[in-house]
C-alpha cells in the first residue's frame, strides 16, 4: 500500500518532476511557498519560481502574459484568494483567452481553522465553475 500524503506534499513533489520533464513549467506564489509547497520547485528551479507576494492579482495576470510566451504557469495560493481575490484576472486573462494557466489551490473550504472566516472558501468551486474555458478538479 502506497504511503499517504498530504495533497499539498504531493502537489509539491509533482511540480518538481515535472518542472524535470518541461522546461516551460513556471510557477507563481502569493507568498505563501511553505504553505503551499511551491518551496520544492523554488529550490529545484529558482529561476523558474516567480513569488508576486500578496498580490494574487497581478500574478494571475502575469501568469496571463508569460503563458502567451509558451510558459506553463502554475498559478499557487490558498482557495480564497486564488478564487475570490482573483477572479476577475483569472476571467479575462485566462479563460476568456483560453491561456494555458494551471490555478491551483489549496486550503479550501472551511480547513483553514485557526486562519478563521477571512481565510475560508466555500464558495470557490461555484465561482470558478462559471468561467469559460475553465476546468476544475476537486481530489
Amino acid at each position: 500500500m502506497a504511503e499517504k500524503i498530504a495533497t499539498r506534499d504531493a502537489y509539491g513533489e509533482a511540480l518538481v518532476e515535472l518542472g524535470k520533464i518541461n522546461k516551460n513549467i513556471v510557477v507563481c506564489d502569493a507568498d505563501l511557498t511553505k504553505s503551499t509547497k511551491t518551496n520544492l520547485f523554488k529550490k529545484a528551479f529558482p529561476d523558474r519560481h516567480f513569488n508576486f507576494g500578496i498580490a494574487e492579482a497581478n500574478m494571475v495576470s502575469n501568469a496571463g502574459g508569460m503563458s502567451t510566451c509558451g510558459k506553463i504557469p502554475f498559478v499557487s495560493s490558498f482557495a480564497i484568494f486564488a478564487s475570490g481575490r482573483t477572479w476577475e484576472q483569472i476571467r479575462m486573462s485566462v479563460c476568456y483567452v483560453n491561456a494555458n494557466v494551471k490555478v491551483v489551490a489549496t486550503h479550501g473550504g472551511i480547513t483553514v481553522g485557526e486562519d478563521g472566516a477571512s481565510h475560508q472558501a466555500n464558495e470557490d468551486i461555484a465561482i470558478m465553475r462559471v468561467l469559460p474555458n475553465m476546468t476544475v478538479i476537486v481530489p
